[in-house]
């Protein structure tokens, strides 16, 4: 395993970030998309400042402590070592979930088949039309081929969407809900309001809460604001 920075910081208790266990967070540098809205631009655009060896070493003193890992950032599959890292912390007895923007499926497939991953967060940026300008990026394609690896696999996962209005409009949420529905997904869908003044990757107008006080849940699909 590589000894290079790839961790940028570590937040050692977290009650939110996996479901109903109790995890640390390890934040890696550095991402293939540019969100406007992203706010974790420091994470995004910095270099990492621990090491492999380092984070291992935190996590070995929490066994018994915590029930799991997860792995965000940035985006932490795009780092070449992030298969072993994980080997290691498996290991350990950890939980491991990770998040991640869906452009590397590969890596995804390969989590999951090698059971090394327990749980998935999934970001549905929007849809074609505003893909490209919202992330800076033309991984669309990717992050649908990801959705498909999960809805084909019996891992636990989440779709979840930041939501901006002046980025995403309401007939725009309608019909990302109406393409998880063409991809024949069912379940959960969460939608995370983008917080005001908060320094971003993109200096934003603030976004309002409108569609809140409506109810977009479908046979399908359950709609979960969360704050």
């Amino acid at each position: 395993m590589s000894a290079s920075n790839a961790v940028y910081s570590i937040t050692p208790f977290t009650l939110l970030d996996y479901p109903k266990k109790t995890a640390c967070i390890i934040w890696f540098a550095g991402c293939n998309m540019r969100c406007l809205y992203c706010y974790n631009p420091d994470i995004v655009l910095g270099k990492g400042t621990i090491d492999f060896k380092t984070a291992i070493s935190f996590l070995e003193s929490r066994i018994g402590l915590l029930d799991a890992v997860v792995l965000s950032g940035g985006e932490c599959t795009i780092h070449k070592n992030i298969i072993p890292f994980i080997k290691k912390i498996k290991s350990m007895g950890f939980l491991v979930k990770i998040d991640t923007n869906g452009s590397n499926p590969l890596v995804v497939k390969d989590l999951i088949f090698d059971r090394l991953v327990d749980y998935i967060a999934l970001d549905f940026k929007s849809l074609p039309e505003t893909f490209s300008q919202i992330t800076q990026s033309r991984f669309f394609s990717k992050f649908e081929q990801s959705l498909s690896v999960l809805m084909h696999s019996k891992i636990d996962f989440e779709i979840r969407t930041t939501f901006h209005s002046s980025l995403i409009s309401e007939t725009q949420f309608v019909k990302m809900i109406e393409f998880l529905e063409s991809q024949n997904y069912e379940g959960k869908y969460y939608v995370q309001f983008f917080v005001n003044n908060v320094p971003t990757l993109c200096q934003l107008e603030s976004s309002h809460k409108e569609i809140r006080i409506k109810n977009y849940s479908t046979s399908k699909i359950k709609v979960i604001f969360r704050d």
